[in-house]
């Protein structure tokens, strides 16, 4: 479970997040969507603690994050998984050590990694691929190379930032399938976009931030009026403004 009680952020020139208040159960799948700059990077750098809310309290779990030691934080993060637009995949290493990096790094034991990387790169689609570099896979091979690693260790939150958006719609499309494949298997997804076409055909919850604010929340369509170019195509973890 996550939730936002009142939670503010100011930086020095514009509006983080202000008084916002959100509820995110566990097995959701929710669309974070929105313009640039609206706060959508706020509010995810907020549940990962890379940012401190100026008031308000943010809960993740048992734990309420804006409490959390320097020393709590990797415990934290340990139960969120991120995947991101550029896919961020270590360019010397093969899709099984790029997988087994993330387990490597919560010193799971060589048999463990031996056994779950496999079954992981199964679960994603590319069990055939665990021998190849980053420059050897497509776009879409590299994209679940990244969801493998993001899961391994069984993150209760996947953080989605713009999965899709190096992705021609086919691809999009199987991307966006293994997503809810593994939202059903019960890890809550948070998905930041601006795909339009994705978010109206999934027909899942969607939180729309403006200005700081949520502006809607409901189970349905994208269902923002401003021109799409607006949104940009940055991922929205790029900038503290976004």
């Amino acid at each position: 479970m996550i939730e936002y009680e009142k939670v503010t952020k100011y930086y020095k020139t514009n509006v983080g997040l202000e008084d916002v208040s959100v509820r995110i159960e566990n097995g959701d799948f929710v669309f974070l969507v929105g313009p640039s700059g609206a706060g959508k990077s706020t509010f995810i750098k907020l549940m990962l603690k890379e940012l401190d809310a100026d008031s308000g309290v943010i809960r993740f779990g048992d734990m309420e994050v804006g409490k959390l030691s320097n020393r709590e934080v990797p415990m934290l993060r340990r139960g969120i998984g991120i995947v991101f637009q550029d896919f961020r995949l270590l360019p010397k290493k093969t899709a099984f050590e790029n997988v087994a990096f993330a387990m490597e790094i919560v010193h799971c034991t060589r048999r463990t990694i031996k056994r779950q990387v496999p079954q992981v790169l199964e679960l994603v689609g590319i069990k055939d691929k665990g021998d190849k570099y980053p420059d050897e896979l497509s776009a879409g091979e590299q994209q679940r190379v990244a969801i493998a690693r993001a899961i391994v260790n069984n993150p209760a939150v996947l953080i989605a930032d713009e999965p899709t958006g190096n992705l021609d719609p086919d691809t999009a499309w199987g991307i966006m399938r293994l997503l809810e494949r593994i939202n059903n298997r019960g890890t809550t997804v948070v998905m930041v976009t601006h795909a339009k076409d994705i978010v109206d055909r999934m027909n899942k919850r969607v939180i729309a931030i403006e200005n700081g604010k949520i502006i809607r929340d409901d189970v349905g369509s994208y269902g923002y009026d401003h021109n799409l170019s607006s949104l940009g195509e940055k991922g929205a973890l790029g900038s503290y403004g976004d």
